[in-house]
């Protein structure tokens, strides 16, 4: 993956510096999860090929499946009409959700409690 500094900042990233990702499996077209990326997280990923998000809760850099192994393999990136969401096609290397399941979006809004 190539990674123009000019990519990074052409993107329109919100208040906290940061811009939603959506991540698909570029085989299957699932929705599997959607995150948040920084610059930081956004460069990482380029440079590795591998996802890395900025987690909100912990205020740090993830690289997804570092504990787990079960790392998303990244395969292109687009960004929408707007330039503020980005969408990850990637193969990924497991479930993607941290209860197991293949996708985060398992349940259906009536089974939320």
């Amino acid at each position: 993956m190539s990674k123009p500094e000019s990519y990074l900042q052409r993107l329109r990233y919100d208040e906290r510096g940061l811009i939603t990702a959506v991540v698909q499996d570029a085989e299957t077209l699932q929705v599997l999860m959607v995150g948040w990326m920084s610059q930081e997280a956004l460069r990482l990923t380029l440079e590795t090929g591998e996802a890395h998000f900025w987690s909100r809760s912990r205020g740090a850099l993830w690289h997804k499946g570092s504990t787990s192994g079960h790392t998303l393999h990244v395969r292109e990136i687009r960004a929408d009409c707007d330039a503020d969401t980005l969408l990850l096609l990637v193969k990924p290397k497991g479930p993607t959700c941290h209860t197991g399941a293949v996708s985060c979006f398992f349940r259906r809004l009536e089974e939320v409690e």
